[in-house]
């Protein structure tokens, strides 16, 4: 049954269009809020899917192709949240891209992209959003790191580095906001079975000659006690918890939903 928690709030999810984004771009429509969509696939889906979830949760929603490596693009982009909407209550910096290589292999391009899109875009989107929240004494900031942002590991610097800075500035966003109404945190996710995730499974069932189930175990075991993918219909519900009054003095948490990966 739908709730009215966030009716008359906005949302802007980075990276909505498909997998974690999407999951918590449903949650947040549920709870009444307005949803901007952003991110990047077939223009035709991507219009099915907003209006769709517009039209199933009675909420208004709108979509933004910004390049989230592009500061003015994201600038755009937050020009038409408040021209749409007013402004934009819950931020929920999701984005993301990875590469895998050693750090002496590393494409220098490649570092620079993960660093622009999985760290910096969130500095530009929370650096805007910030202003109206503060007037309004009123909002949420949701920081999508990994738990990566929390541990290590091979091969995966630039992404590693990348969400480890994201805490770091959700804890130091959420000091500065501290005597306030808005409040900022990190969601710290184990593997969940986004596309970005699948394509490391068909990566490693093609070079290890096994089936994709095996991969997937496999990719698992290695690091996600648990055996089991998080979910973003779980990862959704966490960030509604962070909007609700119960998470009124959740501040600066980097809190991680990874099935015991850190608890290791």
């Amino acid at each position: 049954m739908q709730s009215t928690m966030l009716s008359g709030k906005t949302a802007l999810v980075t990276g909505s269009t498909s997998g974690i984004g999407l999951g918590i771009a449903r949650a947040l429509a549920e709870q009444g809020a307005n949803i901007v969509f952003n991110g990047f696939g077939d223009a035709q889906q991507i219009e099915k899917l907003y209006t769709d979830i517009g039209q199933e949760f009675g909420v208004r929603t709108a979509y933004h192709n910004a390049d989230m490596s592009k500061p003015d693009q994201i600038e755009a982009m937050m020009r038409f949240a408040s021209d749409k909407f007013g402004g934009v209550d819950v931020l929920v910096n999701n984005a993301g891209i990875q590469y895998v290589a050693n750090v002496e292999d590393f494409p220098v391009e490649k570092w620079d992209a993960i660093i622009a899109i999985n760290l910096t875009s969130a500095f530009h989107t929370s650096r805007l959003a910030l202003p109206y929240m503060k007037q309004k004494n009123w909002g949420r900031i949701i920081n999508l790191a990994s738990a990566h942002g929390l541990v290590a590991s091979a091969q995966k610097s630039a992404y590693v580095a990348a969400k480890h800075g994201l805490v770091g500035l959700t804890k130091s966003t959420a000091l500065e906001t501290a005597t306030t109404g808005v409040t900022a945190n990190a969601i710290c996710p184990g593997w969940v079975l986004t596309p970005l995730v699948q394509k490391q499974v068909d990566d490693r069932a093609a070079r290890e000659g096994i089936s994709g189930e095996q991969a997937k175990k496999d990719l698992l075991l290695e690091k996600q006690p648990s055996g089991e993918f998080v979910t973003p219909e779980e990862l959704g519900a966490l960030a509604v918890f962070f909007c609700s009054p119960a998470a009124n003095q959740v501040r600066g948490a980097a809190w991680n939903m990874d099935g015991g990966w850190v608890a290791q």
